[in-house]
């Protein structure tokens, strides 16, 4: 099978389309049939060489991807739930072997049926960032109907799931975007915008329950004006797992009696589940922004690496309809 594979760490050059050997799945993995992968930050991350943290886990060669959407070829012998043929969607196991190929084995805890409202292509770009989003809102943000969340760089992959998962809940969103984006946000839902660059926050924006940092700036110092902005007792939760809260940041959440957590993405089915339902209730929408054929992954993680991609890009791999 083809897969895109990396041997050494570094620029977009290192990236290697190869003939490589179709994984067999464990006892309680899904051998899936990829037909569209998204392509994240944490896939160009990891080409460049991971951080601190995930480099000890970092084995090359290595195939890249952790977001598919496709077509279970094989079931383990331990998995219920599935069948051959099932349209899936979710998260290859990380950082093993990735969805930038024609197959890959994962965890079947970690995959849903695909919503039926969607096309793979689309549906490629959910797993990840919705589930960043959600792992932020939900389980550390614990987000209910009704409160107030800010959500920082609303109109990026994380950013614009979240806005659309807290309005689905009933939460009163507040999205923060550059200029162009505004409306864009708008659309998405959220009941107030803020252009981060040129407007105030703490003039414009008080007593939110939970800030959402979704956006790839890593500013302790931002992060400090953004508690200013929560409630007694609100929560302020980051997916930029990596950049950590630094003695000013704890501070200021000891001064608002406020909470902070640093979110990883949880692969969760349960979550891939309810995401499904809210996409095909017509709740959330899924905007890709751009495809690219396997062969040009390359460009795929330039245009990644701009910062300025608004919703999704995807990776095309089978045409929809090949047979598994």
């Amino acid at each position: 099978m083809k897969a895109v594979r990396i041997h050494a760490f570094g620029g977009p050059e290192v990236l290697q389309v190869e003939e490589v050997a179709r994984p067999v799945p464990a006892a309680d993995e899904l051998l899936v049939k990829v037909y569209a992968s998204g392509v994240n930050p944490v896939d160009w991350s990891i080409r460049e060489g991971g951080n601190d943290a995930l480099r000890a886990y970092l084995t090359l060669p290595m195939t890249l991807g952790w977001d598919a959407a496709g077509v279970v070829a094989a079931v383990g012998s331990e998995v219920t739930g599935f069948q051959v043929g099932d349209a899936v969607y979710g998260e290859p196991n990380f950082p093993g072997n990735g969805s930038y190929a024609e197959y890959c084995a994962a965890k079947a805890s970690q995959f849903a049926h695909k919503p039926q409202r969607l096309d793979f292509i689309a549906a490629a770009g959910v797993p990840l960032a919705g589930l960043t989003a959600w792992t932020g809102l939900f389980e550390h943000g614990k987000l209910q109907p009704g409160q107030r969340v800010l959500v920082q760089g609303a109109s990026g992959g994380v950013g614009g799931f979240a806005v659309q998962f807290a309005k689905a809940k009933g939460s009163y969103v507040i999205g923060t975007a550059s200029a162009g984006n505004l409306d864009y946000v708008k659309q998405l839902g959220a009941d107030e915008v803020i252009d981060y660059r040129s407007q105030e926050l703490a003039a414009l924006v008080h007593e939110v329950d939970v800030v959402l940092e979704a956006s790839p700036v890593r500013d302790n110092t931002e992060r400090v004006r953004a508690v200013a902005v929560l409630k007694k007792g609100g929560i302020f939760v980051s997916v930029n797992v990596d950049f950590p809260f630094n003695e000013a940041m704890q501070a200021a959440l000891t001064q608002q009696q406020a909470t902070g957590a640093l979110a990883a993405n949880q692969p969760r089915q349960d979550w891939l589940q309810e995401i499904a339902q809210l996409i095909d209730a017509g709740q959330v929408n899924v905007l890709v922004s751009s495809v690219y054929p396997l062969a040009q992954v390359a460009d795929a993680h330039r245009e990644s690496q701009t910062w300025r991609v608004r919703g999704k890009l995807v990776l095309e791999i089978a045409k929809d309809g090949e047979q598994a």
